[in-house]
């Protein structure tokens, strides 16, 4: 009787013991889970405040490009790849694709702005400057949106990287997403200026 006692009692450790390692493994799974949504609810929520400033800097181009072509109409090569990008955007679909077609509208930008240096009278249109306050305002509110974003795909990834977690990002759904880089060729805001300058000797 002991001994069939004590195996029945080991057979009830057991089963106990396999009970609570599958309570917390099941409790660490859903919490892995959620934590895997929340990370990605995160990433779609910043992308949304940066696609609120890019929309606002895109309405902008078209009276930009119109300024622009009544004093430079012969440069329809940047007045094309301005307008090509532009609508890479707005037929991007995932926020990966968005991301990349905004760097190339970035680049795009930097070399209309230039034209403003070949041909100064640009400089004494009023509509230029207003057009410099909405732009630099709008780049700073997009480079603040940027880092913030960037920082929760930092997370999101790592996340979507670590040995276990990986399994329930996978398990949610949850993919890695692309940093929001500034372009290459433009790390440097572009800075609109159209104050005159004094004409040289």
């Amino acid at each position: 009787m002991l001994r069939r006692g004590g195996a029945a009692n080991v057979l009830l450790s057991f089963l106990v013991a396999v009970i609570l390692c599958a309570v917390i493994g099941g409790g660490c799974a859903i919490s892995g889970y959620r934590q895997a949504v929340q990370l990605d609810e995160r990433v779609k929520a910043g992308w949304a405040q940066v696609e609120n400033i890019l929309q606002q800097r895109y309405d902008l181009i078209p009276n930009l490009v119109e300024t622009v072509r009544g004093y430079a109409s012969h440069e329809k090569e940047i007045f094309d790849n301005v307008a090509e990008a532009r609508t890479k955007y707005f037929a991007a679909r995932s926020p990966d694709e968005k991301v990349e077609a905004a760097g190339g509208f970035e680049r795009a930008l930097s070399r209309l702005l230039v034209l403003q240096e070949r041909y100064p009278e640009l400089k004494a249109q009023e509509s230029f400057l207003k057009l410099q306050d909405a732009l630099e305002g709008q780049e700073r509110r997009l480079a603040v949106e940027r880092m913030r974003y960037n920082e929760s795909v930092r997370t999101l990834n790592a996340f979507c990287r670590g040995p276990i977690s990986r399994l329930f990002a996978g398990w949610a759904g949850v993919q890695e997403r692309k940093y929001f880089e500034a372009a290459t060729d433009a790390a440097q805001p572009p800075k609109v200026s159209f104050e005159q300058k004094p004409a040289g000797p």
